[in-house]
């Protein structure tokens, strides 16, 4: 047998019970989570559904074709090939012409002639035939700074391509983020209606209402601030993409696979900035060579000839008056041989040559560095996407019986009110914010994700 007080307060519970009824009812809505688990395929890359991974493509296909610094490098790619064609111009044929005008003069054995206007012109040709692999090596420098180049340019695209796939990324993120906290608020709204019913037959539950209501001004409050971090992310992809910004449907499951560390690691020699480095490795070891090769002899065949016409020519002999002004005269004069430049004293030569060796020493260790920094940075990345792998699949399993709590709380507190308001409300507030966890361990997973293919063969190749 029920005690006397219980009986006594078992009228007003069924009355708020059938007040709150209708309102509360519509408060037990069917709200949508995703609960994908990630998993770690055996030995594969990162899989994803056909539509969400094309529309990723297509917004860093736009986004390279928009970009002023992938443009810019890819002109700089294009002046080194033409830089090559100039160094291996440098053994072709060489012509030259030149002319002049102008008094001139000259004196032999003693015998001075002028002329008040002289008329000059001279040809020369010439071709290098040996400098002792001088021009070759500037050559093979000048290929592998285009080689350099044309990585960097790759480099360049890799790293906008990853800035766009994070911010899509994270617009995802706050778009979800956004809807979990706009049901909150649905929810809540329901609470404080229901409560207000009870509110008006019941003036001492007064004080649940103003702690609903609280809590529906903050889950307003979240909103607003996610909608607005949306909208911020929007105007930074709209600078990358334009205004076709693609939708986010899918995102959360793209790269969803934690590849295997040891592919990763492979892969890392495969990146585009480790390729940079060992051109610019390569290109200063060419330069050292080429530096050490200037001290060798030049040869090289030339033809010269130079034609002389004049007029107003006047001479002397020793100290007499120069004679009356004599005819027109032409004379002109040739040479074809070889030419031989043999460097003698050269004090810098040495220091020249140390200098370049050093630098080319210097590259080699700075392409060792990045190396060994990838790998171990891929090994640390890694190990946060395992973590954040497993962090979203025991979120997702704290999620299913977050939900049970939540709503046996609320069907109890409906239910002649064997639980309190705060109960309700703290068992609310806890599932939402296991839900933006979700979200965001969800999301982690894809950052990192992407990040572990850009430290390898790049996020624009995985997409291909």
């Amino acid at each position: 047998m029920m005690p006397r007080p219980t009986l006594a307060l078992l009228p007003a519970a069924l009355l708020c019970a059938a007040l709150a009824g209708p309102a509360a009812g519509r408060c037990v809505d069917e709200d949508a989570v995703e609960t994908a688990v990630p998993e770690t395929p055996a030995n594969s890359a990162p899989m994803a559904p056909v539509e969400p991974r094309s529309a990723l493509a297509g917004l860093v296909k736009d986004t390279l074709e928009r970009s002023h610094a992938v443009g810019a490098t890819r002109l700089l790619a294009e002046a080194a090939l033409q830089d090559i064609e100039e160094a291996r111009a440098a053994r072709g044929l060489q012509a030259s012409v030149g002319a002049g005008l102008g008094p001139g003069g000259s004196r032999d054995r003693g015998i001075t002639e002028s002329a008040a206007l002289q008329l000059r012109a001279n040809v020369n040709i010439s071709q290098l035939l040996w400098d002792g692999g001088r021009s070759e090596r500037l050559v093979d420098w000048r290929t592998q700074l285009a080689d350099s180049a044309r990585w960097g340019h790759l480099t360049q695209q890799e790293q906008l391509a990853l800035t766009a796939v994070a911010l899509q990324l994270e617009r995802s993120r706050n778009r979800m983020t956004a809807q979990v906290w706009r049901q909150h608020v649905r929810k809540t709204a329901c609470l404080v209606e229901a409560l207000q019913t009870i509110v008006n037959n019941d003036r001492g539950r007064a004080s649940e209402l103003v702690q609903a209501q609280k809590t529906l001004q903050q889950a307003e409050l979240q909103l607003v601030q996610t909608q607005s971090a949306v909208r911020q992310i929007e105007v930074r992809l709209r600078r990358l993409v334009g205004d076709g910004l693609p939708g986010t449907e899918g995102l959360s499951t793209v790269f969803l696979g934690v590849p295997e560390l040891p592919q990763l690691v492979a892969d890392v020699e495969r990146s585009a900035e480790l390729a940079q480095y060992e051109a610019q490795e390569r290109a200063a070891r060419r330069y050292a060579e080429a530096v050490a090769a200037g001290s060798k002899p030049q040869i090289s065949w030339n033809l010269s000839g130079n034609v002389m016409a004049s007029t107003g020519n006047r001479s002397s002999a020793g100290g007499e008056e120069p004679g009356s002004p004599g005819a027109s005269r032409r004379n002109g004069s040739y040479s074809l041989g070889l030419s031989v430049n043999v460097p003698l004293i050269s004090p810098g030569q040495g220091a020249a040559t140390g200098a370049a060796r050093l630098r080319a020493e210097a590259a080699r260790l700075q392409r060792a560095e990045a190396l060994e920094s990838r790998r171990f940075r891929v090994a640390e990345v890694h190990e946060q996407a395992t973590a954040a792998t497993e962090r979203a699949r025991r979120l997702a399993e704290v999620l299913k019986n977050s939900e049970q709590v939540r709503s046996f709380t609320l069907q109890q507190w409906q239910q002649l009110g064997r639980r309190s308001l705060f109960d309700v409300m703290a068992a609310e507030a806890d599932h939402y914010n296991m839900r933006i966890a979700y979200v965001n361990a969800l999301h982690d997973v894809q950052q990192l994700n992407a990040n572990l293919l850009t430290l390898g063969r790049g996020v624009i190749d995985w997409l291909r």
